[in-house]
């Protein structure tokens, strides 16, 4: 191995943090009597996703120059999807370039199959995650990373039309977050609000997280696995040499940084104080945000990048709660949706690059529209489908009881009360 291999390995071994972070939030934000739930949720869709993307995920995803089916309009070759053996035959584990993606992309599809966890926090069932983050990971996930990172069409846009470098994202603000995001925003859909979320007139009540410190803590947790994330990311998919890590690191902490206090700041303004939960959401809308533009962009657009990550992570948490009244518990849409769609525009707007190309922004601007008009769409209807062969929401009596008792048989915190009698006063 290169020690450039070595180096990006090493920021691989870091990615793990990252949704082991995301799992604490998620699961901090939910309520007390289906923690354990979500945390073996947790575990058991990054497990799937896992084995999906190894069996047929990166068959379709596959690397940049490698075999992959094509169609000919418009006078150019447009790569839409790879064509690797499945199980990962033919491509030795070997520290090659190669072997790091495939490795990484294990870690990215399980992160994506993560988030939307969030969203169908307290209500969706364990079998149900599964198979939805089995779908994500072996069809949606890898055939939208294709299209960024596998040579695809949207990489092939500067080529092909001269807008810029082509779609550009370093860490996986588009592939992971969004599509994470977007399929967060599809389960919450299908699944509706939990009981006695939206009271008389349809004003949401508030059902807070029951644990702020595992939040926080997650928030820590997640930064590090950040830094690993856009490192190796940027190494692999846009060719950054060893010593732009220093960059990277510094623009995503700066992110994260600038999210925190822009949230904390707007939830003074509001509410008079800060609040800790959506405190946390901006850290972490920071840190999507920033994985797009890490390594284009200097230090002080990744301050602006943050900052306005924090606030829209805010404003958009109320916005999808009332006037939508959409139940987000643990924030994903807002936070791993609209973030991440904002950093993936910042990388058009602050970019910087030695030629100076034209039309990045409109490229980012391709990907965009790409994201919210094929892969929502797409990702809603496997999700529909799923529900339709089998309901993904648990039972009105497994909500009353917690995922916990009802799913698993026993609760997180067994010498404490868990549940109040919400449901007898509907």
């Amino acid at each position: 191995m290169t020690p450039v291999s070595v180096l990006c390995l090493f920021f691989i071994f870091l990615a793990p943090l990252a949704p082991a972070g995301i799992s604490l939030i998620n699961t901090g934000l939910g309520r007390s009597r289906s923690a354990a739930h979500a945390m073996l949720a947790s575990l058991c869709v990054i497990a799937v996703a896992a084995i999906a993307y190894a069996i047929c995920g990166f068959a379709w995803q596959g690397v940049a120059g490698g075999p992959a089916h094509s169609f000919r309009a418009a006078g150019n070759e447009w790569n839409w999807i790879a064509a690797e053996p499945l199980f990962l035959r033919g491509r030795p584990m070997d520290g090659s370039p190669a072997s790091l993606v495939i490795l990484l992309q294990m870690l990215g599809a399980g992160l994506a199959a993560l988030i939307p966890l969030g969203s169908g926090a307290d209500r969706w069932r364990l079998g149900a995650s599964c198979a939805s983050a089995a779908v994500l990971a072996g069809f949606t996930y890898p055939l939208f990373a294709h299209w960024v990172w596998g040579g695809g069409w949207l990489a092939q846009l500067g080529v092909n039309y001269g807008l810029g470098h082509g779609f550009l994202d370093a860490g996986g603000a588009s592939c992971i977050q969004t599509v994470g995001g977007l399929t967060a925003l599809s389960v919450a859909l299908i699944l509706g609000p939990r009981r006695a979320k939206f009271v008389t007139g349809g004003l949401p009540a508030a059902i807070p997280g029951h644990d702020a410190v595992v939040v926080l803590f997650g928030c820590f947790l997640a930064w590090l696995g950040w830094l690993g994330l856009n490192a190796a990311g940027a190494i692999l998919f846009t060719g950054a040499e060893p010593g732009r890590v220093v960059l990277v690191a510094a623009n995503t902490t700066l992110c994260a940084a600038a999210g925190l206090l822009a949230a904390v700041a707007t939830t003074s303004v509001r509410f008079g104080r800060p609040d800790a939960s959506l405190c946390a959401n901006g850290w972490v809308g920071g840190l999507v945000a920033s994985s797009a533009a890490c390594a284009f962009v200097p230090p002080a657009a990744a301050l602006a990048i943050g900052l306005i990550a924090g606030v829209l992570v805010t404003i958009t948490i109320a916005y999808v709660e009332m006037p939508l009244s959409i139940d987000d518990p643990g924030g994903a849409i807002s936070v791993h949706a609209a973030a991440s769609l904002w950093g993936v525009l910042a990388l058009g707007i602050f970019a910087q690059f030695p030629d100076n190309p034209s039309g990045q922004w409109l490229a980012q601007l391709v990907g965009i529209a790409t994201l919210l008009g094929f892969v929502f769409p797409l990702t809603y209807s496997l999700n529909w489908i799923l529900n339709r062969v089998a309901s993904q929401r648990v039972a009105p009596e497994g909500e009353r009881q917690g995922m916990d008792l009802y799913e698993l048989g026993a609760g997180a915190y067994p010498e404490f009360v868990t549940h109040n009698d919400e449901f007898t006063q509907l």
